[in-house]
């Protein structure tokens, strides 16, 4: 009998030992599946306020296709060839198309969709200039911000109707597609599909929730922090992310600081500053809970206000703001037009 108990205890004890590296194994893998890139982002545009020709865009794709969705439009074109430039699209498998060169056969070919955040001409100025020689694709957009498109560029006054709906002759080229809150739609023509919220701004601008496989991605369009806004509109998306994180994981973040530290709250205008963007990074934190669940996180910040103004570097400033601010471990990283960034 005694030989029996020994026997039984040590099949126990190596049972347990198979299990202990089985979760090693698991841990090691799921360890390698973070550290493996997911995602690319080409930088069309980093700017906010009056650079014209470097204005709030940004491509992404899943690294598992060459197709691309874009996040706003401020600048397309110009961030295309910048891109160009500095070799952004070099890994992309590209489809041939001589008739329109590099750049517009990215833009033709290879862009599926435009997600605009908001209808403020520094968020979609590209896209309209860019309409004549655009292939057709879908627009996505909050109803509200689809509405605002139609009514204020595509009326045959501002610019000719490129899109679906509204005055006549419509020509059709961008199919108009209205988002509902918070429900995950299918990107058309990617391995891509989106969650959209509602942001606080002068006219109602929206953050993207993108998603490939458990992988996310997040772009905020233009915002104003809660505190301000009192609307609690960031804390609703912080709250839905942090359930979504306890089975999928988030690759990084896009999200504004338009003005430094300095600038006061009547004249934010919709808009964070250092200060209020780790105030909102730090209320998602909790929301998550652990120890430094935010630690190595990338997060991209965009809409920096450019100004012509002697003496004063924007960038310079409120990267120092930022870092000086930063005790939450994430990643911070202040973009360059024509940049490829992996997450």
């Amino acid at each position: 009998m005694p030989q029996i108990v020994q026997k039984a205890s040590w099949l126990l004890v190596i049972s347990l030992v198979f299990s202990i590296q089985a979760l090693a194994n698991q841990a090691d893998n799921q360890s390698n599946a973070i550290t493996e890139p997911v995602f690319e982002l080409v930088v069309l545009g980093d700017s906010g306020g009056i650079e014209d020709g470097n204005l709030s865009a940004f491509l992404l794709r899943s690294l598992q296709e060459a197709n691309y969705i874009a996040l706003d439009a401020g600048t397309v074109v110009n961030g295309i060839n910048q891109g160009i430039q500095y070799g952004a699209f070099d890994n992309l498998p590209l489809v041939t198309d001589d008739k329109w060169g590099l750049a517009g056969t990215i833009l033709r070919h290879h862009i599926k969709g435009y997600l605009l955040s908001h209808a403020h001409l520094d968020h979609v100025n590209g896209m309209l200039v860019a309409s004549p020689e655009d292939s057709t694709k879908n627009i996505y957009a909050l109803a509200s911000v689809n509405t605002m498109i139609g009514d204020t560029y595509f009326n045959g006054k501002a610019w000719a109707n490129f899109s679906d709906r509204g005055i006549a002759p419509r020509l059709n080229q961008y199919h108009m597609v209205d988002l509902p809150l918070g429900q995950n739609i299918t990107l058309d023509k990617t391995e891509l599909s989106v969650s959209a919220f509602s942001l606080s701004h002068p006219v109602e601008s929206s953050a993207f929730v993108i998603e490939h496989g458990n992988d996310l991605f997040l772009y905020f369009g233009d915002t104003g922090p809660d505190s301000v806004e009192k609307q609690g509109k960031l804390d609703k998306i912080w709250t839905a992310l942090a359930m979504q994180l306890k089975y999928k994981t988030l690759r990084g973040i896009i999200i504004e600081t338009s003005f430094e530290n300095e600038r006061p709250d009547h004249l934010l205008f919709g808009h964070l500053t250092p200060n209020y963007l780790m105030q909102e990074l730090h209320n998602f934190a909790t929301k998550l809970g652990g120890q430094a669940p935010l630690k190595d996180l990338k997060v991209v910040i965009s809409h920096i206000k450019y100004t012509m103004a002697t003496g004063s570097d924007p960038r310079a400033i409120i990267k120092q703001q930022l870092n000086a601010a930063n005790d939450l471990g994430v990643q911070i990283i202040i973009p360059q037009q024509g940049q490829r960034l992996l997450f």
